[in-house]
């Protein structure tokens, strides 16, 4: 796995998890495509392709402060670029009820929750795909200490692919394309000998 994300204890609440769950991989935001073809998601350029990692600029580093006067050790570009694979790799996981993917990156609440919404799916009888379309764009807008923990807060724009088919092969399979944008607000704590991260919250983000 490209990023070691492991679990700290955080309470998060399931039923918001789930709400949460749509925002992240089935809500519509923005202009669509078919609504404004001269407003689409900016194609990266060959060198982004091979590796999206943003420059840190002064409004980051400005924005990073507190938690750096806490940890000097935090690395702004390492730590996005950490955040993002971990994103795909959610996305990507709930879409293919891969919870051997999902379980090391979810606190059990959260995990439950995942698996109540790969379960469902289950159920009806159907499958789905997840397919990113251009490398997801992550731009870190905070990142503090609060008490004993670090909070860190990502805006992520995607523009998905998702196949959704029946496990019959009755039908043809339902293809759309989305964008999503939304804030994943990431923790781990401060001074402990695990010094990765873990997804603690999301919530929609403006387009």
């Amino acid at each position: 796995m490209p990023v070691q994300f492991q679990i700290v204890v955080f309470a998060v609440i399931a039923a918001f998890v789930l709400f949460q769950l749509y925002n992240v991989l089935g809500k519509k935001v923005g202009r669509q495509p078919q609504e404004d073809a001269k407003t689409p998601l900016p194609a990266p350029t060959a060198a982004e392709s091979a590796k999206v990692q943003p420059a840190v600029d002064a409004a980051t580093q400005a924005a990073v402060a507190g938690l750096k006067a806490r940890d000097p050790a935090f690395d702004p570009a390492r730590f996005v670029e950490g955040a993002r694979q971990a994103y795909e790799i959610i996305v990507r996981g709930y879409a293919a009820g891969d919870r051997a993917a999902l379980k090391p990156l979810l606190t059990p609440a959260v995990m439950a929750s995942f698996e109540a919404g790969i379960a469902a799916r289950e159920a009806r009888g159907e499958t789905e795909t997840a397919e990113f379309l251009f490398p997801p764009r992550a731009d870190l807008e905070a990142a503090t200490a609060e008490g004993d923990k670090a909070v860190a807060k990502i805006r992520f724009l995607a523009e998905l692919r998702s196949q959704i088919a029946k496990t019959s092969g009755e039908g043809e399979p339902v293809i759309e394309e989305r964008r999503t944008a939304e804030h994943w607000t990431f923790e781990r704590a401060l001074g402990a000998a695990d010094p990765n991260w873990v997804l603690a919250r999301v919530e929609p983000a403006n387009a």
